[in-house]
């Protein structure tokens, strides 16, 4: 009975004919000559010897080995004209990054129009994201910045006092982005947050104005040269939230302007945080952002982040506050949520080249 070796010459993925082994009975000289031929082949890559019945383990192998060769083959094979597929995919992943950044540079337009136009607002439009924020209950993973705070149940209650003005101007911000979107209607939950991005963005701006003695041409070349327009990379890839279908529960949100200190370290303490991003987003605590500070400096876990931040904001590119701040803003901004990051993406209208007249 003969047996049978299987030998692979290198690494391509292909099988080499099978190779007969010399029987032991015949001539020892000849069969000497014959086992050297075929077991000095360089650079073999030899499936495992085991012994099969009818041939010696010296020399066999068992079927179940001559079959994990071929397997082992055909995995290659596989792996080797795989890279198509994966050409296919990585391009399909980039037309959808392209999709997605040119749909949030255009609503970041939108809401920088929007803000600009009623500069009144920006205090009340980061106390809306703040609040639509601070439902998130870090035990059971629930509300969060989920939109629900569009809902009238939710924008009545009373720390809720006077943002209906801003929930107006997304309202009309968003008839505009939905009339251009080719991936769908932006989420409240998206819309909210970006706005909040636009409104610190403008009290950046605004502050680097007013260094350059009211000169809005000079304030804008200071910010580009030194703002921190660089740090927001990370919170616009968290772009995909989902809408809530209802009002989160109340009493998870204090009364800001009327909550003491110590209930403010209180709730930032619960979803997570410290005095630090207490003091660094003052701004969101009220409309008055100096009177919440001299409120925040009367504690001594809070007041030395306080005057770091006054500090840091007296300086010309105020990088330790606005680093600071776009840091907790941007983990803030993604409680209880799960990405999608295929979301606002959009099928592209293939072109059949064979109808194409040149």
């Amino acid at each position: 009975m003969e047996a049978v070796r299987v030998s692979f010459l290198s690494t391509t993925p292909s099988l080499v004919s099978l190779a007969p082994v010399p029987d032991p009975s015949l001539n020892p000289i000849s069969t000497s000559i014959a086992a050297n031929r075929y077991l000095s082949r360089a650079g073999a890559i030899r499936c495992s010897q085991a012994q099969s019945v009818g041939v010696s383990s010296e020399h066999g192998f068992h079927r179940r080995d001559v079959l994990k060769c071929i397997g082992a083959t055909v995995g290659l094979e596989l792996l080797a004209s795989s890279g198509s597929w994966v050409e296919m995919a990585s391009a399909a992943d980039l037309i959808q990054r392209r999709q997605r950044s040119e749909f949030l540079s255009s609503i970041k337009d939108t809401l920088f129009n929007a803000i600009k136009g009623n500069p009144e607002l920006v205090p009340s439009m980061l106390t809306l994201a703040l609040n639509d924020i601070m439902t998130y209950d870090k035990a059971t993973k629930s509300g969060g910045p989920n939109g629900s705070i569009r809902f009238s149940s939710e924008l009545s209650r009373p720390e809720n006092k006077g943002l209906s003005a801003a929930v107006s101007l997304l309202d009309e911000a968003k008839k505009e982005i939905d009339s251009y979107s080719k991936g769908g209607p932006i989420a409240y939950s998206d819309l909210i947050q970006y706005a909040a991005q636009s409104a610190v963005k403008s009290t950046f701006l605004a502050a680097a104005i007013r260094k350059c003695g009211g000169n809005e041409e000079k304030g804008r070349t200071l910010y580009a040269a030194y703002g921190s327009n660089g740090q927001w990379g990370l919170f616009d890839r968290q772009f995909g939230r989902s809408d809530a279908e209802e009002p989160d529960p109340e009493g998870r949100v204090p009364l800001w302007e009327k909550a003491s200190v110590q209930e403010m370290k209180d709730k930032f303490k619960a979803v997570g945080f410290g005095p630090r991003q207490l003091a660094v987003m003052s701004a969101f605590l009220g409309p008055d952002q100096n009177a919440t500070e001299a409120l925040l400096a009367t504690d001594p876990d809070v007041s030395p982040w306080v005057q770091k931040y006054q500090r840091s904001r007296e300086t010309v590119s105020q990088t330790d506050y606005e680093v600071d701040l776009i840091t907790t803003l941007t983990k803030l901004s993604c409680f209880g949520q799960q990405i999608n990051y295929e979301a606002y993406t959009y099928p592209v209208k293939r072109i059949e080249l064979s109808k194409l007249k040149l």
